[in-house]
């Protein structure tokens, strides 16, 4: 199977969207109002809660038209059917843990993955991971940090990628939490 991982633009804003409302959550419709704003969300949580999908939406059409919202679509026959949300960590407003920002580093964040029912365990999120490294590499970041859930109970929880995959890619645990772990990889 041919992949091919682009970057996130204004010019795929139609292909992140097709792939948000008919593609990444057909087995899991309770999240597809994301968007994947949740990280980029400055509100409280329970504000959060109040939002819409359409408004989800439209937030991150605003973010990816400013250059705000990075990240990579994966392909395949011309279709997405993968995404991963990484971006600068200073570009979140929000982050599974609290910590003072290391003006120090240049650091780049991966918290996102969603890849298509039919096409998971096949390697893409390795793919976009990889795509993702080297990009920010190339950028002259210092190091890339993620977030596994400890107990990733199901596929849909299990977004931030799985811890596995992140050891195996040369990433190392830089703090354990309660329910994550913070990985990075140096650049």
């Amino acid at each position: 199977m041919d992949v091919i991982i682009k970057p996130l633009k204004p010019d795929l804003i139609d292909d992140f969207l097709y792939f948000f409302d008919e593609v990444g959550f057909v087995d899991n419709p309770d999240w597809a109002g994301c968007y994947c704003n949740f990280f980029h969300f400055a509100g409280s949580r329970k504000k959060w809660s109040k939002r819409t999908g359409k408004q989800n939406r439209e937030s991150s059409k605003t973010l990816i038209n400013s250059g705000k919202m990075k990240g990579f679509l994966a392909y395949s026959n011309e279709k997405p059917i993968g995404w991963c949300n990484a971006n600068l960590k200073e570009n979140y407003s929000y982050l599974p843990f609290e910590e003072q920002i290391d003006n120090q580093s240049k650091i780049a964040a991966v918290v996102c993955f969603l890849i298509a029912s039919s096409f998971r365990r096949k390697g893409i999120s390795r793919q976009l991971l990889k795509t993702v490294c080297q990009y920010y590499k190339d950028q002259n970041y210092d190091f890339i940090e993620s977030y596994p859930i400890k107990l990733d109970k199901s596929d849909a929880h299990n977004y931030h990628g799985p811890y596995n995959l992140y050891l195996s890619e040369g990433f190392s645990v830089y703090k354990e939490l309660k329910r994550i772990y913070v990985m990075r990889k140096k650049l």
